[in-house]
Order: C-alpha cells, then structure tokens, then sequence
C-alpha cells in the first residue's frame, strides 16, 4: 500500500495538472475516459492495448508483455458515469524509449492542438510537431500534425460544407444587425452550389459617401482552401491616406460573369444609398474582366491602371535602368509638355512608342489622365487583400466573412479614437503637406491680376492661380487635392488660409465622419432562428440549403504566389528528418536510434 502511494505521488510528478487514476474515480463518459487514459500513457511514456471497450466497459492494459499494469472501467448502475473499478498501477517494463507513440494518434493531436489553433489559426504543420515533441517528447509525423489540424480547424469552426449550408442564415443575420447593409449569394445548378457572394456593411457605405474621396481600388487575392475560390474587394481611401474596405466578395472562380456581377453590386449599392452619384476614379490591375465590368457598370468613371503592374510590364519589355528611371520621371511629370519631354529622352535610348500605344498614357501618366487620383499609383489593398486571403483560406466562408468583418471593427474603433485627438484643420499628412507649400512659397513673387486670379513668379516660371476655380497652371493642386506651393503663395497675399482650399475629403471633420458609424456584431449562431415575427421573411433565407461549389482543390501542393514587395522573400527550404521528426538534418545525421 505505501508503495502504491509513492508511485502514485511520482506520477503525480510527471503528469502536471492532470489526476492519476485511482480506484472509485469517475469519469463524465466512457469518451472522457478513453481521453484521460490515453493522456496519462502519453504523459508517462508507456503505451497501452485496448482489451475491451465499448459503452459500458473500458479495459486497457500495458502493451509490453509480462508487465502487470491494467485497469478495468465500467459503467455504474443508473447514472451515466464511469467508475475505476480495478487498477494495477505498478509498471515492470521500461515503457517507451523512443519518441514514437502509439497512442499519439491524429484525433489526440487534434485535442493538443485546439488551444493554439484557436489563439493562431495560421499555425503550420511543421510548428504544431515541433509543439508536441518539446512539450509532451512524442515525434508525429507531418501528415499527422496536418490531419490533426484540419481536424481541430472542424471542431472549432465547423467544416467547410457547414460554412456554405450557414451562409444564407449568415447573410439574413447581417442585414438584420446592421440594417442597409448588403449581403448577397447565388448558388448555381441543381444542388445549388455556391457561385457568388457581395457583402458591404452600412457603416462602409455611410463612411465612404460621407467622408472617404471619390476614389475606388479593385483588387482581387486567390484562395488556397479545398474549394479554392477568389477574394474580390473594393476600396476607398480615408482622409489620412488609409485603405477603407467598402465592399468584398467571394466567387467560385475568377469569370467575366462573376467580376461583372460583382461590380454590378457596388453599382446598384451605391445607386440605393445616394442621390447623385460621385463622379468616380477607380484604379485595378489592367485586367481585361475589370476594365469590362467597369466600363459597362460606371460608363461615367475615370479608370487607371495600378502602376505596379505598369512598371514591371516597362521594365520587362526593355530591361533598361536609365529608361526606366525616365519612365518614372514621365509617371509623375504634372504637365504634358514635361511628359512630352520624357517620351522624347527614352526615344534617344529605345524606341517606346509600340509599347505606349499598347499602354495608353491617360491610363497611368498623371498628366493624361483625366481622373483625380490624389497621389495614389499603385493599389494599397493589394497587401491588405494577399493577408486576408492568408488568413482565411482554410476558414469555411461564414468564418471568413466574421474575420474580415472582425477587423474592420478593430480598424473603426481605432480611428474613431484618433479622430477624436486631431485638433486641426486637416488630417496629419495634409497639415504636413500645407506647411510644404506654406514655406515653399517664401521665395515665390506675387503678382494679382483680379480678385480670384495671381501671377506667381519665381527664378525658373511664371504660374497663374485661380482661387476660385481652386487650380493652378502647374497642376498640382487640382491633381493632389491641396494647395501647392504657388496657390499658398497667393493665398496668403490676400489673407486667406490655405487650409480651407485643401478638399473637404482631407478635413478632420470628414475624417471623423468617415468612421462615425458602428458596425454591430453578429450573435451566436443559436440565436439566428429567434426573429422576430414582423421580421420573418414569407421565406426565410435560412431555409435555403446551399452546397459547396463544384470547383474542388486538385490533388499535390497547391502553388504559393508570393506577394511582389521587395521586403518579402522566398523562405529557404528546410530538412526534416523522416525518422524523429524533427528540423535541421535528414534522417541518415538522425543521432536517434532506430
């Protein structure tokens, strides 16, 4: 009896947090018992056979032979609990001296793993075997820890299919906690398959008709899950130059349907939602579904090509630095005579003129183009879409969407609290760029032709300001949205405060109204079928039943397209050993014995 009690307090030791098995102990089930059974070997390095198991006995002993350790669980009379009836305790084999374990199963490392998986869902394969043998000394495979993943991924997201089949309830939930926003889906052929799926929040669509500038980028970012599938997003831009998500979308595939349905959407929603349509600049990769669906959708607009993608078509159709430096020079050159100028230097290196006639000017030259991109060249949800699309693609699609609705959430309530600190004018980055102009325009002479009209001369041109057209002769200020150097000038000469030129989209006023509006979280989803009856649809959306789609994931490793920022690289390949599992070496510098 005393040396029961000493093993006891020794597996005590090596078990921390968890309760040795002693007779009379109960278990809630027979599942529950299995469970702590198979802990308690893993934990002490000793794997167990199963003799019997069933709902109402379980019965296990050690694996090796001759060793006398056993234990016989039964169900107890009446109740729905298990009692230890009779235990051996006393191990006479050496248990296991490797780390393979045979108890280490997927379901088990899917029951390990369901803490950190809710805390970092991007957790690898690699990190979660790297996890078990440092905590608990048990080497499992890759395909293990993968399974064990998808598993756990399941329990605490629910599968994939469960995410299209919740959809419509999902959508009804949205509209119903946040009342003008829109949440759509289209399912296609006889099983209904998912196709399509437009969601845009009330407090996006207030923000950017209220404060954002009239600027839209459209982007796209290509899911990696089982069911593959493409994220579409649409965004407009804040007064401090900060990306403001408006719209986003999932569609089974990247068509000219699907695109031209998607910017339909955002036509139609802006079209309920406003009286006078803003006369619009939309920027997209130069993508031949897009520049369609824009046109026919917003005839009206102003569309620009991302110069991202503009310069490495440049760079890849010349392979010059000195022309691609000029390149740029003409990207940026204010005026058509300076853009004229640039075009004439990389004629003297190259001719360029069969590539600008494939690459229209007004497309992605700021001289040309006739929209108003105020500084914005290449598309800043591109990175923020790349992230999203790492994040989610292996959340089932009602995950997906609570994740993107998540951060916008965290991202209104950070700038509602910014808002509320600003004290000037304008937004930080305009106040910066005025006091530019401000101090600039020191060395600037100021002729006044009439009361709206200046000459302002200096050493190298003479520009003309209209005050009330709000332009210069250089450009700046009507392609930027702020007062140039110039315009301050003359300005200031009539006692005026260049602030109050700058557009109203730049003001902390807009600012603060841009993310003046909650976005309300969406209940648990056991409270979706408690509507109110004057809410209750004749037929709901809950009770359409929504299949995956028909696009499956082919069989291999799906190819990764790394994002192109010069900040990011490709990861080294690393070795893994076949034999202990383990990173750094393969398994013939295995150290472990076989």
């Amino acid at each position: 009896m005393e040396g029961d009690q000493i093993l006891v307090q020794s597996e005590q030791n090596l078990v921390p947090g968890a309760q040795t098995l002693v007779i009379g102990q109960e278990f809630a089930d027979v599942d529950t018992c299995r469970r702590a059974i198979k802990d308690m070997a893993i934990a002490l390095h000793y794997e167990l056979r199963v003799v019997k198991s069933d709902r109402s006995r379980f019965i296990a002993k050690c694996s090796k032979e001759g060793c006398p350790w056993r234990v016989h669980i039964a169900k107890c009379p009446g109740v729905p609990t298990f009692t230890v009836r009779t235990l051996h305790r006393e191990h006479k084999c050496e248990g296991v001296l490797n780390l393979h374990h045979q108890q280490a199963t997927v379901g088990w490392v899917a029951r390990s793993v369901e803490a950190r998986l809710r805390d970092n869902p991007q957790i690898k394969p690699k990190e979660i075997l790297q996890d078990i043998r440092e905590q608990h000394g048990v080497a499992v495979s890759y395909m293990q820890a993968w399974r064990g993943k998808e598993r756990s991924m399941a329990a605490v997201n629910g599968t994939l299919e469960d995410g299209y089949r919740l959809l419509p309830a999902y959508c009804e939930q949205i509209v119903k906690t946040n009342p003008g926003s829109v949440a759509t889906y289209r399912g296609i052929g006889p099983g209904n398959a998912f196709q399509r799926l437009f969601v845009s929040f009330r407090a996006s669509i207030y923000g950017f008709l209220n404060g954002c500038r009239p600027l839209l980028e459209i982007d796209k970012a290509d899911l990696k899950g089982k069911y593959l599938g493409t994220l579409l997003c649409v965004s407009a831009i804040d007064a401090d130059h900060m990306m403001f998500p408006l719209a986003f979308g999932i569609v089974d595939s990247e068509s000219d349907d699907n695109w031209n349905w998607f910017i339909s959407e955002l036509r139609k929603m802006l079209g309920v939602n406003t009286d006078k349509m803003p006369v619009l600049t939309i920027l997209s990769e130069r993508k031949r579904q897009v520049v369609e669906a824009v046109g026919s959708n917003f005839p009206t607009a102003f569309h620009g090509f991302c110069l991202r993608y503009v310069s490495e078509n440049f760079r890849d159709e010349f392979k010059n630095t000195k022309l691609l430096n000029l390149f740029w020079s003409a990207v940026y050159a204010l005026t058509a005579s300076e853009f004229d100028a640039k075009v004439n230097e990389m004629m003297q290196v190259q001719d360029v003129m069969p590539w600008l006639q494939r690459f229209p000017p007004n497309l992605w030259a700021v001289s040309y183009f006739q929209g108003i991109r105020y500084g914005h060249f290449s598309l800043g949800i591109t990175e923020i879409l790349y992230n999203l699309s790492l994040d989610c693609h292996e959340l089932p699609i009602v995950q997906t969407i609570e994740h993107i609705r998540h951060q916008l959430t965290c991202w209104f309530a950070e700038r509602q609290n910014l808002a509320q600190s600003y004290n000037s004018v304008l937004v930080p980055s305009a106040e910066k760029l005025i006091s530019e102009a401000i101090h600039d325009s020191q060395c600037y002479q100021v002729l006044r032709a009439n009361k709206v009209e200046f000459e302002i001369v200096s050493s190298e041109r003479t520009n003309i300001v209209d005050t009330q057209a709000r332009s210069c002769s250089c450009r700046r200020w009507q392609i930027y949205g702020i007062p140039c150097a110039h315009a301050a000038a003359a300005l200031l000469s009539c006692g005026e405060d260049p602030r109050l030129y700058a557009h109203d989209c730049f003001s902390v006023m807009k600012y603060r109204e841009t993310y003046s509006q909650p976005i309300y979280p969406i209940p648990d989803r056991s409270h979706w079928n408690n509507s109110s009856p004057g809410l209750q649809s004749a037929v709901s959306k809950a009770d359409v039943i929504l299949s995956p789609p028909n696009i499956r994931r082919p069989p291999g490793r799906p190819k990764m397209k790394i994002l192109k920022i010069e900040s990011m690289k490709r990861p080294k390949r690393i070795v893994q050993c076949g034999r202990c599992h383990l990173l750094g070496h393969s398994q013939k510098k295995c150290s472990l014995r076989s």
